[in-house]
């Protein structure tokens, strides 16, 4: 009775603590565990999204009019400014996953974030000088046939040092404001499910700022204004967040988690000829979660693996990480193996939604952008309408879907994180069915009439329904990556959900070049000299027709997906939490 009776009041004093200080491997600022009342939460996260926000609008100001400054300033043709764009973009979108190992392997996210941005600063502070200081100026007046060569060079390195800012920016700062919620907290685990809709809802304000005022200013002021802008804003950011510093909790770097993964097989491959042990609970672990590891339960599948963390007196007497691994490091392997499936079903919806930010723009510059007899719609700002989609889908989602479907389903989340991004993949071929609708009637209008007699807001539905695919499957990529990586790796998850989307450009170039040959053979190629001669429409319903096929096999690998199964703080044991019935089905 006594013994009961001590055991109760030493886990009221473990809860009590628990509400007191954060015990998820964070420390403070100052190196101690955190004070769970001024750090992290809501305060400091919001600091952070005020960054994504700067960082949106610088870059989207940029990327949205890239190609219209090196046609009409720098003259470059319009074949080499694409391929400018291109390469800039790509280079961009790769950058992230370089900026995320750096960030979990060795900086940290707090001062990969902190150089990053520095380094993004001082990119668009040097754009600014290409423009206003006037030995950099691309000439010494308003109009001139030829760009001085020292002001390419200044804007080229530029916007490229702004790549390399991109690069550790979004992978650290995305997973270091996931980091300020503690995922054993029930609370904080409820506040984090939140986090990654309102961190989308900040980057969408950026974006539709940088569409539509950054875009009006460069086409009505002038391009060193709005450089001005972008660069007080992202200095403004950056100020912020150190004055933050206090109020934020931080993950120590440990070890590099590329060299885990190796270590893991090659310690495998070393035990190929071991027996497998009658139970999981003899293989080895650590009793207690490693400072910035949580431990992990032991699945099946890939047991080959598991061979690794076979304990044998022969040999790991001493416990050489390169003969020996924890369960929870075979687990972690297991995991990155597990998600690229899912990756890879991902990325026909990540060529849908590149259409919006290349061929939809190209539409709307052909139709009518009148809104009074004095002002016009730049092509670029109908980007606005995806990104209030995007907005709108995100605020009701959190505040009236996730309660309605929590008390429908009994999951925390509503729904899972896999049923998220499906409907989000439903909508992109919703948006390029419609697409291609509009698409045929800009068409048979021009036979008629010219397109210009046509308004661009008949492209609004599809701008849309892609804004209001992304509220569902762009956050619940974010999610995702960020949510089943190794918790050592979490930057590098963000990045891995970036590459989605990079790698979708990549591979949207490539199928238009194939079917452009392909039908270029069969006759008339759908892509002509200009979108009248176009058939874009076709090109649509093929993205609709990859993305619903491609659809069926996502649910596939879904239903089959096992999420990451982690130990409670007091489970001692493998074999307690063995195929733990936590897991999420696709439904």
């Amino acid at each position: 009775m006594n013994v009961e009776m001590d055991e109760i009041k030493i886990n009221e004093t473990t809860e009590i603590d628990e509400q007191k200080w954060v015990y998820d491997s964070s420390v403070d600022y100052k190196g101690r565990v955190p004070l769970r009342a001024s750090t992290g939460g809501w305060k400091a996260s919001f600091l952070i999204i005020a960054i994504e926000f700067s960082e949106r609008l610088s870059y989207f100001g940029i990327a949205t009019s890239l190609i219209i400054y090196l046609t009409k300033v720098i003259h470059q043709d319009l074949k080499t400014a694409a391929k400018s764009v291109n390469y800039w973009t790509g280079v961009t979108t790769l950058m992230p996953l370089l900026g995320g190992f750096v960030a979990d392997a060795y900086l940290g996210r707090f001062y990969t974030v902190l150089a990053s941005t520095i380094v993004y600063l001082l990119g668009l502070v040097l754009l600014t000088m290409s423009s206003v200081v006037p030995s950099l100026k691309p000439c010494g007046n308003d109009l001139c046939e030829e760009p001085r060569q020292v002001h390419v060079v200044v804007f080229f390195f530029a916007i490229y040092l702004i790549s390399v800012g991109t690069g550790g920016h979004k992978p650290s700062l995305e997973s270091f404001g996931a980091d300020q919620f503690d995922d054993d907290h029930p609370q904080e685990k409820r506040k984090k499910m939140s986090f990654f809709n309102w961190w989308s809802f900040g980057l969408c304000a950026g974006v539709l700022l940088g569409v539509t005022l950054i875009v009006y200013v460069q086409d009505h002021v002038s391009w060193a204004v709005a450089d001005v802008i972008l660069s007080l804003v992202m200095a403004t950011s950056l100020l912020i967040f150190c004055v933050g510093r206090r109020f934020y909790r931080y993950r120590k770097v440990i070890e590099s988690p590329l060299t885990t993964m190796i270590q893991v097989v090659v310690a495998a491959i070393k035990k190929r000829n071991l027996a497998y042990p009658s139970s999981p609970a003899y293989l080895h672990e650590t009793q207690k979660s490693e400072t910035n590891r949580r431990r992990l339960c032991h699945t099946k599948g890939l047991e080959f693996l598991d061979k690794a963390a076979i304990f044998d007196e022969a040999i790991d007497e001493k416990q050489n990480p390169w003969k020996l691994a924890t369960v929870t490091k075979v687990e972690e392997l297991k995991l990155v193996i597990n998600m690229i499936p899912i990756w890879l079903t991902t990325l026909p919806f990540g060529i849908c939604i590149a259409q919006s930010s290349t061929f939809f723009i190209k539409q709307s510059a052909t139709l009518n952008r009148k809104i009074t007899h004095d002002f016009m719609i730049p092509p670029a700002s109908m980007y606005a309408l995806g990104a209030i989609g995007m907005i709108a889908t995100v605020i009701v989602y959190d505040k009236i879907l996730v309660p309605l479907l929590r008390r429908a389903t009994g999951n925390e989340r509503g729904i899972s994180i896999l049923q998220r991004i499906g409907i989000g993949m439903i909508l992109s071929v919703a948006s390029m069915i419609v697409a291609a609708l509009v698409e045929r009637k800009r068409l048979n209008i021009v036979q008629v009439k010219g397109s210009m007699s046509m308004s661009v807001f008949w492209l609004a539905p599809q701008f849309l329904i892609v804004g209001i695919g992304d509220g569902f499957a762009l956050v619940g990529l974010q999610e995702y990556f960020y949510d089943q990586v190794p918790d050592t790796m979490r930057s590098l998850g963000i990045a891995f959900y970036l590459s989605v989307i990079g790698a979708a450009n990549f591979l949207s170039s490539l199928l238009i070049t194939i079917v452009d040959h392909v039908t270029e053979k069969g006759g008339k190629s759908w892509f002509g000299k200009d979108l009248n001669s176009s058939r874009l429409d076709y090109f649509y319903y093929l993205l609709a027709t990859i993305t619903a096929v491609n659809l069926f096999i996502y649910v596939i690998v879904a239903r089959s997906y096992s999420y990451k199964n982690v130990h409670s703080r007091r489970t001692a044991d493998v074999a307690n939490c063995y195929e733990c019935d936590d897991r999420e089905a696709m439904a």
